[in-house]
């Protein structure tokens, strides 16, 4: 277990939770199924798709989810809750199935990500955490990934412990930019618990510290000779902070058989800099030194930047990054979609709202992505019927669950179900993979999906569609609530 899951997090949860639950044990429901889904509505910076990270800190908690003797006098406390309900929860034991899309996959929206089956006490009180893992993290992973895509094959380290919401907020953020594809962070504790290089160089105060720039330069190469990388915007770039790098290059580094990582350009016209300091070192004999640019920020300056000429191989980005300033909430929603009685029998249930988008899909589902055999693309995704399975051997009939006339027959594809099963009576029973296993899994999936779904702008409109079996299902029960 890491350092951030030591701490009891059994009532990081809504407090209208534990008064469902004390309600639901008051009405004798507290055994009765309930089968509830996690999903997302809209795309982040109204983008193509999103990437799921966050299960691992999801998983970690349930493991753990007991409630403390400090817990239950804490409940006792606010006296509202029967004495038998206190003791119902003293003797908590998490008994759920949960089901859930592993991290570092695109997703869509209206895609259960998690889905949990089991007595509905137990499946309501967790909802607030499993919101809470996947949508932060999740955030950061696809914002992280817009910015990698920006930067066309360079170097993106996360520098943004510093702006993050909170400590959790600075190493999960750290965790989820890395499977977003970053190379690294400026977070030391984001290396000790999850193996993320810790990368960084030095602050204008440290040059500051000494009486000049050059002094500055000299004792941070004496002291880390083989990974120097210079900070050079103290005070003037191109007057004296390239020019004093060089000269501790040729004069500290060079005759003891080292050569420089790089300069470090945190603010003015960094396009404009760059493309000067470039020539300054290349004339000078390092063309091997890298420019590293930061100084907030985002996508779309990355993009402008490379698109005017910058002349840069890394960048530093940081708030923009790890608040995901531009849309700070990915909006995932958790809703009961079926309910099951004690004979097995699944009665499906459906949230109606005037909002169309709010509509939910009831049932107990599954999601399968359909693949061109020839590109190994994504061609659609379906959501389904639990136990509905899409037969790839025969031709396969795709439609929109909105305008129904739109329909495609799929052939040569390879269907793949999404999700997988976390826990079975509460007990874990899927390995989870390391954090370098999901930052390769999460590319090599980014790379089934067409550049037109990838766009910053207007991407194409991925297809989420519906089975059938499932399409009817809910039709039946809008039609029913419509009489």
């Amino acid at each position: 277990m890491t350092e951030n899951f030591k701490r009891n997090l059994t009532l990081l949860t809504d407090f209208y939770e534990i008064t469902m639950a004390g309600g639901y044990f008051e009405n004798n429901f507290k055994d009765k199924t309930a089968y509830f889904d996690m999903f997302y509505r809209k795309n982040p910076d109204k983008g193509g798709f999103a990437i799921v990270a966050g299960v691992e800190q999801m998983v970690e908690y349930l493991k753990n989810l007991k409630f403390t003797d400090e817990d239950i006098e804490y409940l006792r406390s606010k006296k509202m809750f029967s004495e038998e309900f206190l003791d119902y929860m003293k003797n908590f034991k998490f008994s759920c199935d949960v089901w859930a899309i592993p991290e570092g996959t695109p997703v869509f929206p209206g895609e259960p990500i998690v889905t949990v089956k089991g007595p509905v006490i137990q499946a309501q009180f967790i909802e607030t955490m499993i919101l809470l893992c996947i949508n932060h993290q999740s955030l950061i992973a696809t914002k992280a990934n817009r910015i990698v895509r920006a930067a066309e094959g360079r170097a993106v380290m996360e520098f943004g412990s510093r702006r993050a919401q909170g400590f959790d907020g600075a190493i999960l953020g750290a965790r989820a930019a890395y499977i977003g594809g970053c190379v690294g962070t400026a977070c030391a504790i984001a290396d000790r618990d999850y193996k993320i290089p810790a990368l960084g160089t030095m602050a204008h105060s440290w040059v500051q510290m000494f009486d000049t720039e050059i002094e500055a330069f000299r004792a941070y190469a004496k002291k880390y000779p083989s990974s120097c990388t210079l900070l050079v915007d103290t005070y003037n770039v191109l007057k004296s902070g390239v020019p004093n790098a060089i000269k501790v290059f040729n004069e500290e580094l060079v005759p003891n058989g080292y050569r420089p990582a790089g300069i470090r350009i945190d603010s003015g016209d960094i396009t404009y800099l760059s493309r000067k300091a470039r020539k300054m070192l290349d004339d000078a004999g390092f063309p091997d030194c890298k420019i590293c640019a930061s100084n907030s920020l985002d996508e779309y300056i990355i993009r402008d930047m490379l698109l005017q000429g910058a002349q840069v191989d890394t960048f530093g980005v940081g708030e923009r990054l790890i608040t995901s300033s531009s849309q700070p909430v990915f909006g995932g929603v958790y809703k009961l979609v079926a309910v099951e009685d004690e004979n097995g029998n699944i009665t499906p249930k459906i949230k109606i709202s005037e909002n169309v988008e709010k509509i939910t899909t009831p049932c107990f589902k599954n999601v399968w992505r359909l693949y061109d055999k020839d590109t190994n693309k994504a061609i659609a995704d379906v959501i389904t019927l639990h136990d509905e399975v899409i037969n790839d051997n025969e031709s396969y009939e795709i439609f929109d669950p909105d305008h129904t006339w739109k329909r495609k027959t799929v052939e040569n594809f390879i269907a793949i179900p999404l999700m997988k099963k976390y826990f079975e009576n509460g007990e874990l029973i899927r390995e989870i993979p390391t954090l370098e296993h999901i930052k390769h899994y999460c590319k090599a999936h980014l790379d089934t999906l067409w550049d037109e779904v990838k766009r910053f702008e207007n991407p194409h409109t991925y297809y989420v569609d519906l089975s059938q079996s499932l399409w009817d299902v809910k039709n039946e029960l809008l039609k029913k609530a419509n009489k």
